[in-house]
């Protein structure tokens, strides 16, 4: 009795942990991803060792085989990504890689930057939540880092920029990113760890990104 009792048990336990483990696949599939930054491309709005939880489900996401880049389908999303949205999506020349930035333009607008003012359609954008690390001001013919466009950004694809406006690589240099490739947008940060001091930014955590 003690036997069958005691596998029993066992065998409630295998099934529990199952069950866990496939609830959180599908809830990381489908609907929430974990994601640590790694650069400081949007700083300040997000920091080196900052980690965040993205909404897969709000803007639709490619579904992959879990733990590789072999796409089944995309997911539909509530909504199209919008201007404004920090977007983690798969990096254009290497899809293995996993890029975040600001959502600047979408598809049908017009983008140009003048002495890294950023303007779409002619407007110039209100942006203050971006840093300029460097002064100095690149031409058009030496640098599109501060001077670029004006760009039509093609139906189905965004145009993003990173917050560090001088020290982030993003469509400035190797263009639009396919809404299909995005796998979220960026809700909470969740932890926050600076390396540098070997401390928890307790102040950071829970901060809404926007």
């Amino acid at each position: 009795m003690t036997k069958r009792k005691k596998k029993s048990t066992i065998r409630e336990t295998i099934e529990a942990v199952v069950i866990a483990f496939v609830i959180a696949l599908v809830i990381r599939t489908f609907v929430i991803q974990a994601f640590k930054i790694p650069s400081g491309s949007m700083i300040p709005t997000l920091q080196i060792g900052d980690h965040i939880l993205v909404n897969k489900f709000l803007l639709g996401t490619p579904v992959d085989i879990p733990f590789t880049s072999i796409n089944l389908f995309d997911m539909p999303g509530l909504r199209k990504p919008g201007k404004g949205d920090i977007i983690v999506f798969k990096y254009p020349q290497d899809p293995q890689r996993d890029f975040i930035k600001r959502v600047v333009g979408v598809g049908g607008d017009i983008v140009e930057a003048r002495d890294k003012e950023v303007f779409v359609n002619g407007r110039k954008l209100v942006e203050p939540y971006v840093q300029h690390a460097d002064s100095d001001i690149k031409p058009r013919d030496v640098d599109r880092r501060d001077n670029f466009g004006p760009v039509l950004v093609p139906e189905g694809s965004v145009f993003v920029m990173g917050d560090n406006r001088d020290q982030s690589y993003d469509s400035r240099f190797w263009g639009f990113v396919d809404v299909k490739q995005i796998k979220g947008k960026a809700i909470i940060i969740y932890w926050s760890w600076d390396s540098n001091k070997t401390w928890v930014r307790f102040n950071r955590i829970g901060r809404l990104v926007k």
